[in-house]
């Protein structure tokens, strides 16, 4: 049988990346899937032709899930095409100012706090009783290594991805009653768009010090959320899952 069967997952930020390698995979493991985007709309469509090659249904919805009214936009045209939700992998990439904090202005700080934790609480909650009207449903929110390991420049990022990872437990301690898990990936440098114009140096060093002595492609992330939401996985709630070779083993 098939890990997803009958299942119908939403992954927003999903046209490129992580988020468009999870839809995929999603998608090859058996689930309908809803491919979110906020400016992509070109990618995005490539990704809704992968997933449909798998046999799967998939459906673009344009949102800015940084807003209460884009979620409801997205979950709403969801539940309208394919009548429920029974998987939420929250991945939007959410952009944030890169410099040290003395040089940060809270206005600065704040926008990448503020849209991160508001992206996922209004997710969340958009979400949530859809689950627990169908008596089940999982989570996973993308949190970062940069969450636990601190990296010059980051800070804005950092202790935005450290809210998610605390508000994940307090999730899976409320909505476990309900059969609703609630679990974080931590991913390490992904070898992505996003990252692509880093530094090599910087890419050279992380791979040297990774004890598999390589970094992660987007696949590889997807895959540990394909593991998380499984039909087979149904006891993990509330768990912290790095991948990223071993780098940071705390």
């Amino acid at each position: 049988m098939e890990a997803l069967q009958n299942k119908v997952a939403i992954v927003t930020g999903s046209s490129r990346g992580i988020g468009a390698a999870t839809a995929v995979l999603l998608a090859k493991a058996g689930a309908d899937v809803v491919i979110n985007y906020h400016s992509s709309e070109k990618e995005a469509l490539k990704v809704l032709a992968k997933v449909e090659a798998t046999g799967q249904k998939g459906k673009v919805i344009q949102a800015d899930v940084r807003s209460a009214e884009g979620v409801k936009t997205l979950v709403d045209e969801t539940i309208r095409e394919f009548g429920k939700i029974d998987i939420l992998i929250n991945n939007a990439n959410i952009d944030f100012a890169f410099k040290p904090f003395t040089e940060m202005s809270w206005e600065e700080f704040s926008y990448k706090l503020n849209n991160e934790m508001g992206s996922a609480f209004h997710l969340c909650q958009k979400v949530v009783p859809q689950m627990e009207k169908q008596g089940e449903g999982k989570i996973v929110l993308i949190s970062s290594s940069l969450s636990r390991t601190p990296s010059q420049g980051f800070i804005a990022h950092g202790t935005a991805k450290a809210a998610i990872a605390t508000f994940a437990k307090y999730l899976a301690q409320e909505l476990g009653p309900k059969n609703i898990v609630t679990n974080v990936i931590s991913p390490g440098l992904v070898l992505t768009d996003a990252t692509k114009d880093q530094p090599s140096e910087m890419h050279e060093m992380l791979r040297n010090l990774t004890p598999l002595q390589r970094l992660a492609k987007p696949e590889e992330v997807a895959g540990a959320i394909l593991s998380l939401v499984a039909d087979w996985n149904a006891h993990i709630n509330g768990a912290y899952i790095p991948v990223n070779g071993g780098i940071d083993m705390s």
